[in-house]
């Protein structure tokens, strides 16, 4: 007597099986941005870019007995973090395809955009922790130079130039996170930021010696609306200068990045 054969089912339902959840994502995200050799140098070299630059302020501040306050130190580290928080958001994207891990992640997730949007929250996060780190020394930095001097710690910077400092450095993370999703290849991504970070406003200040473009000028020329930022409130010229300019070099290309990476052929 032989035993009756057993249905092997054709496919493997999954469909009850629950997704991952959001927060593990961002948890898997942040370590990822740190636990790689490339990311624990960028962090670094972040800290002892901040630490070098605030070190060269307070001794000129010193020698030269300029009138420094706390905000001149922490817009020292701002200018710092400024350069290197885009690249930290331009690898958090970029890696995945570089270094060809696309697969695994999105094999393991395969709803894109909530791995794009981990890795996103991740990049707010690590700029988060970078503000902190340069309000800090920014701080220690103000107590040294009061101290040097013999003098009282000046502390003006209030709540308008915290707003400005806070913005305008989740700004350029994001930017190059919009690269990074537009591009999808890190050295590509960072030569593109560097042309528009150092050699667009050159060009923009340049155009704007001719009549006709100096009116357009504030209208695409997101940097420079975004310095207005520190001199709060803003007119609504200048609030509109910066929706606009903001539409064309972060909402544009963060919004076809995130149209590329849907589509695109994972390999």
């Amino acid at each position: 007597m032989s035993a009756a054969a057993v249905p092997v089912p054709a496919v493997l339902d999954i469909a009850g099986t629950p997704g991952i959840p959001f927060g593990r994502l961002f948890g898997v995200e942040l370590r990822k941005s740190v636990d790689t050799r490339a990311g624990r140098w960028l962090i670094g070299i972040t800290i002892a870019a901040v630490l070098v630059a605030e070190t060269i302020f307070l001794i000129v501040s010193a020698v030269k007995n300029l009138d420094s306050s706390y905000g001149d130190f922490v817009a020292g580290a701002a200018f710092v973090s400024s350069f290197l928080l885009p690249i930290l958001g331009i690898m958090l994207v970029s890696s995945e395809w570089s270094q060809r891990t696309a697969m695994t992640t999105f094999t393991l997730e395969p709803r894109r955009m909530r791995v794009v949007m981990a890795k996103m929250l991740a990049g707010v996060a690590m700029t988060a922790f970078v503000i902190a780190f340069a309000l800090v020394i920014g701080l220690l930095g103000n107590l040294l130079f009061a101290a040097i001097q013999g003098q009282s710690p000046a502390w003006t910077f209030g709540w308008t130039g915290f707003t400005g400092f806070l913005v305008t450095q989740t700004f350029a993370m994001v930017g190059g996170f919009a690269l990074a999703c537009l591009l999808l290849n890190t050295p590509a991504a960072i030569v593109v930021y560097v042309v528009y970070k150092y050699v667009l406003p050159g060009l923009i200040a340049l155009g704007s010696l001719m009549t006709w473009f100096s009116h357009l000028a504030p209208w695409i020329d997101f940097q420079a609306a975004q310095n207005e930022l520190y001199d709060m409130p803003l007119t609504s010229a200048q609030w509109w200068h910066l929706v606009v300019s903001g539409l064309i070099w972060l909402a544009l290309p963060l919004l076809i990045g995130l149209w590329r990476i849907r589509r695109a052929e994972v390999k």
